[in-house]
């Protein structure tokens, strides 16, 4: 491989390890806050939980957009040329679509910005929502190992 093709797949591992970073960023401070919100008694939405529950919504789908934006329109777009990422990428890309169905429903629900809000659901859709995050993250799992090969 000559030198400029060398420096070109380096630079694009970076990038992928710079996404892959971010995604993770991401996924560690919706965790965190899933966690915090999970674990909270919500006694009206005035009260501080509202403004957890605010929080959450907004990572959450920072989290699902930066997955959708930046990792899988990548792949889309054909700017991925590793056959093992791409293939495996549309086989989970169903699964991924599912648990952003979910995420954005919830954040529908749940953001307040245009509605009042109404936690009789929550608790459910809290455990819900974490079950769908274990099942992205799984996913996401399997995609990140398949693009840190070389």
């Amino acid at each position: 491989m000559a030198n400029g093709q060398t420096e070109k797949v380096v630079e694009r591992r970076t990038g992928t390890r710079d996404m892959i970073d971010k995604l993770l960023t991401e996924r560690k401070e919706v965790l965190a806050l899933y966690w915090h919100v999970a674990g909270l008694e919500p006694l009206c939405p005035a009260t501080p939980f509202g403004d957890h529950l605010k929080e959450f919504c907004e990572v959450l789908v920072d989290y699902i957009a930066f997955g959708h934006f930046e990792v899988y329109d990548r792949i889309g777009s054909g700017k991925e040329r590793r056959e093992a990422v791409v293939s495996l990428a549309e086989n989970i890309y169903p699964n991924i679509l599912e648990t952003t169905d979910v995420a954005v429903s919830f954040n529908d629900k749940y953001d307040e910005a245009d509605h009042e809000l109404h936690l009789e659901d929550l608790s459910k859709d809290l455990s819900q929502m974490g079950e769908v995050l274990a099942s992205r993250i799984e996913l996401e799992d399997q995609l990140i190992e398949v693009m840190l090969q070389r």
